[in-house]
């Protein structure tokens, strides 16, 4: 069976696309006929409000609900928490209990592995899971990079956005050093990018002479557009929404090179493992 291929799309900067490119690569994904879990790990619950549950406080189990399971060490049934979309992509919702969540996970002994015990029973029904990840590096997002195999950092085309990438990229080394060995940087995506200007040309310039000899810069760049923050009144994915528009077009070339840079990155490892 297909390792499921869990990534974190994390930045601590908010306003950069983490939810918008989270519902839209995950709808992409499942168009190439993978199956995929999206997960809502921000107490705001903006992915499970664009994805059309608007009431998600009234939600009876969430992933809140899963993760203080795990915490008090009870059974739980996952399946429970788990609603189905109609673009084919199964979502672990959240509402704002994820906020005492968190504070509950400072005493719970392996907090930072809380996430990941909770999902582990699930990851054989899925190709992906994607965790959108809370605008901040607190305990949540620890627990995101640690269930992760990869993490994909959205940055807005202007100054500030890029200038923020150290501390997530100092976040993320610390992870790896301690928590996650096998967590990686599966790339970094330029988001809301207007091609009308200059701006969004020198921060790729920029990213790619500062980050691009060390972790991946996607050749996808997603374009700014009204009608992808249209959609997500209605709870619908901008590839439903307005699919032949610009943007549905590069989260679909998006999705596809997500899959070949796996594919790649599966052939380099069985070579490797060849050669020994």
């Amino acid at each position: 069976m297909p390792k499921c291929e869990v990534i974190a799309v994390a930045n601590q900067k908010g306003g950069v696309g983490k939810t918008t490119t989270t519902f839209n690569l995950g709808v992409a994904l499942a168009k190439e006929g993978k199956r995929v879990l999206l997960i809502d790990a921000d107490p705001q619950a903006d992915l499970t409000t664009y994805m059309g549950w608007h009431n998600a406080d009234s939600i009876p189990n969430t992933l809140s609900t899963i993760m203080n399971k795990t915490i008090n060490d009870e059974d739980f049934d996952i399946q429970k928490a788990i609603l189905k979309h109609d673009e084919g992509v199964d979502l672990l919702p959240s509402n704002l209990e994820l906020a005492s969540t968190e504070v509950s996970l400072a005493n719970a002994m392996c907090r930072e592995y809380t996430l990941k015990n909770s999902i582990s029973q699930i990851k054989k029904n899925y190709d992906y899971i994607l965790i959108d990840c809370m605008p901040s590096l607190a305990m949540l997002t620890v627990n995101a990079l640690a269930s992760s195999d990869k993490v994909i950092i959205p940055v807005q085309s202007e100054f500030l956005a890029a200038k923020g990438m150290s501390h997530l990229m100092s976040t993320i080394l610390k992870v790896r050093k301690v928590i996650n060995p096998n967590l990686k940087v599966g790339g970094i995506l330029l988001t809301m990018v207007d091609g009308r200007t200059n701006l969004s040309k020198d921060i790729s310039k920029e990213l790619k002479e500062t980050y691009g000899t060390v972790f991946k810069l996607f050749d996808t760049k997603i374009p700014r557009a009204v009608k992808a923050a249209e959609s997500s009144r209605l709870g619908e994915s901008i590839l439903s929404y307005d699919k032949s528009s610009k943007v549905a077009q590069r989260y679909i070339d998006f999705a596809k090179e997500v899959i070949k840079y796996e594919r790649e990155e599966k052939t380099r490892n069985t070579n490797t493992i060849q050669i020994r």
